[in-house]
């Protein structure tokens, strides 16, 4: 069972994880092209693609919900909830979340209204959003490496 709740578990992330951290990290420079700065309007096909990379970002952090699910219900079949590798892990992937959840996705959902409205759109306000997304990013790549290394892990898994 401990098999298929990691294999599971690595899917998820692979299949989650992944495609929020490529979209998040897409949207900001597709915002820049979508609004070139002469002011001349934002380009309609490049809006088109912000708009996807901003619902998969929506979309694949709902179900990503999953894979802490399914990492909670494999570190309790391996008897390793206590491990300090494992609650670091959990922690930084709630932060990751939380960063996810309380600055990228707003700031998206504002760049979208914009570019949606025609507006102008504060090249800054692209930095600030790529450089929350790379904390994001950062944060779920310590997780991995976290959970490949396991420091102190006895397992043997």
């Amino acid at each position: 069972m401990t098999k298929f709740l990691l294999s599971l578990h690595v899917l998820a992330a692979i299949l989650a994880v992944g495609p929020v951290t490529v979209a998040a990290s897409m949207f900001p420079p597709a915002v820049r092209r979508a609004a070139p700065a002469g002011g001349d309007g934002p380009v309609v096909t490049a809006v088109a693609t912000v708009e996807v990379l901003h619902r998969l970002c929506r979309v694949y952090a709902r179900i990503g919900i999953a894979v802490p699910v399914l990492g909670l219900a494999t570190a309790l079949a391996m008897g390793v909830l206590g491990d300090g590798w494992l609650v670091t892990s959990l922690g930084l992937t709630a932060a990751a979340a939380a960063v996810l959840v309380a600055f990228v996705l707003p700031r998206q959902d504002e760049l979208v209204e914009q570019l949606a409205r025609h507006r102008s759109v504060d090249r800054q306000e692209t930095v600030r959003l790529a450089m929350v997304t790379g904390v994001f990013n950062l944060l779920w790549a310590t997780v991995t490496v976290l959970m490949i290394v396991r420091p102190g892990s006895t397992t043997g898994a």
